[in-house]
């Protein structure tokens, strides 16, 4: 049985993987503002709004992620929850930008982080609180 303070590392590594995905998703939004070709739709894609649009959307998001992340290094109380949700609407956000077959790494990158913050702070909370 692994010791409390090695799952307390996982959930500190959670909070700056989170730091790490909010990061990514700020940048992949900025070159989305600043670039507008860079990003390029074929016909049969589906977009709800103009790239700018979804660059500022995706900039914001990676804002909130990001924040959500420091608030788990903080251990802060609603930092859990919060980031358990802000992780798996990420990760469904992640699978629609998988429908693009140009960029398939970037998202499974984005994906892949996902799972472990999730694991970190759904399987073996308990265990990294001391069960609080």
């Amino acid at each position: 049985m692994a010791r409390s303070g090695t799952w307390a590392g996982w959930i500190a590594f959670a909070g700056w993987l989170m730091i790490l995905i909010g990061t990514l998703d700020f940048f992949q939004g900025l070159i989305a503002v600043i670039r507008d070709t860079y990003y390029v739709l074929t016909p049969s894609e589906v977009i709800v709004f103009d790239i700018t649009t979804w660059g500022w959307v995706t900039l914001s998001w990676g804002i909130i992620v990001a924040s959500t992340g420091l608030g788990l290094l903080a251990r802060a109380g609603w930092a859990r929850w919060i980031s358990i949700f802000v992780v798996s609407l990420n990760f469904v956000i992640q699978l629609g930008f998988l429908g693009s077959a140009r960029y398939p790494l970037w998202t499974l990158t984005g994906l892949g982080l996902s799972v472990l913050v999730l694991y970190a702070l759904i399987v073996r909370w308990d265990e990294a609180t001391g069960g609080r």
